[in-house]
């Protein structure tokens, strides 16, 4: 049995026993520091730890963390002996399909290019010993604007890759893999629950069809109220759709958690795992910003020689990186950075400096805002670290983790 099916049967099995229902924590590798702080908050909870990296972050060109997925599974393997952490670690690829890496989508690549990229990133994973692929074919830039990608298309493609990593584990030798299949996103066409229902059916039948029977993922992404722009969890749909797929032996992931609402309702609703990936980018670049106010008060009173000048550097790298207009809102397009009203500025450059973290001019800036501290007795990346593992921690508590590696 793969592993995050191993460590969810283990969660079931203690739901019998003890009654508590439980939801995995998975946090997006978005910086080095975030998988640092994932580590520290794990070990401090005593919970297992998923981590959700998306081709953008992590792949075969070092993405923007400017890590390949050997890298990424070194880097956890070293932070995992620096706590003695000592539970289960998940690594996994989140949105793993043709045109979600955004340099697939802006040169325009080819059916047969993309989903020869996304396989050539699949097969790096499995090499380097990931443990979960999530398959996501839910875009296609050759369908038109404002119209939905036919889902039997999107199980084509679902089953062709499955197939094609399956093949190239079995070549390897290597150990059975999970998966993870769907989108949250409207653009996947799994939005309502007549279309959900059609892709469960068309993926099993296609699954059968290349001799796959026996393969089947134990996550499927349901829409359950959350996107960029929400964050009220419906647990109603929640319940609908889990009693859909757990017959099937599947669980509902969920997307989009980042500052949810109403987080303690993921587990009483039987939601197996929830991704939450830009909030604590977010809680890095907050973090930093107040370290920037406290070195600005130092050196008013002369106990600082010169500025790091943090925030307006990450203002300059995240304008100068474009990576921010994809998410602008309609109103929106076409406008400057500077031209948005401040409270959207803010939220742009908090979100989208996990772009730019390995940036040169951001790690140095970074590096010069430690030093002053430091030369203080202030350690900054300590604070930065702790504010991180603060908004984790609300995770691993409404979703019943607290003290279940002892359990386990």
């Amino acid at each position: 049995m793969p592993k995050t099916e191993q460590l969810l049967h283990k969660l079931d099995k203690l739901r019998e026993t003890t009654g508590v229902p439980r939801t995995i924590f998975a946090a997006c590798p978005n910086s080095p520091t975030v998988i640092r702080a994932s580590l520290r908050a794990a070990k401090r909870n005593n919970a297992p730890i998923y981590f959700a990296a998306t081709l953008n972050q992590i792949d075969c060109d070092g993405g923007y963390t400017g890590m390949t997925q050997e890298d990424f599974v070194r880097t956890v393997r070293f932070e995992t002996e620096r706590v003695n952490f000592t539970g289960d670690v998940i690594i996994a690829i989140d949105h793993g399909g043709p045109w979600l890496k955004d340099k697939q989508r802006t040169e325009k690549w080819s059916v047969k290019d993309a989903m020869d990229g996304v396989k050539k990133s699949f097969e790096a994973a499995v090499l380097a010993g990931y443990d979960l692929i999530h398959v996501d074919p839910t875009v296609d830039i050759n369908v038109p604007k404002g119209e939905i990608i036919d889902i039997h298309v999107v199980a084509a493609r679902t089953v062709e890759l499955i197939d094609h990593v399956e093949r190239f584990r079995k070549a390897h030798g290597l150990a059975p893999i999970s998966y993870e299949v769907g989108t949250e996103e409207v653009h996947g066409g799994l939005a309502d629950e007549s279309t959900f229902d059609t892709f469960i059916s068309e993926l099993k039948k296609g699954l059968m069809v290349v001799g796959l029977a026996d393969v089947w993922p134990c996550f499927i992404v349901g829409k359950v109220g959350t996107d960029l722009d929400t964050t009220i969890f419906d647990g109603e749909v929640a319940r609908r759709l889990t009693s859909k797929v757990r017959p099937l032996g599947s669980y509902i992931k969920g997307h989009y958690t980042d500052d949810v609402a109403n987080p303690e309702e993921y587990p009483l609703c039987g939601m197996g795992a929830a991704n939450v990936g830009p909030e604590f980018t977010m809680s890095e670049y907050r973090a930093l910003c107040e370290l920037e106010q406290l070195e600005k008060k130092h050196h008013a009173e002369g106990r600082v020689a010169v500025l790091s000048h943090m925030r307006e550097v990450l203002l300059e790298e995240v304008h100068d990186s474009h990576r921010w207009e994809k998410w602008l809102h309609e109103d929106e397009k076409g406008k400057e950075l500077a031209q948005l009203t401040p409270e959207r500025q803010d939220w742009i450059v908090a979100t989208c400096c996990r772009y730019i973290w390995q940036q040169p001019r951001t790690l140095a800036a970074r590096g010069f805002l430690y030093a002053n501290l430091q030369r203080l007795g202030i350690d900054a990346e300590e604070i930065v670290l702790g504010r991180i593992e603060r908004d984790m921690d609300k995770y691993f508590r409404a979703f019943n983790l607290i003290g279940v590696n002892d359990l386990l």
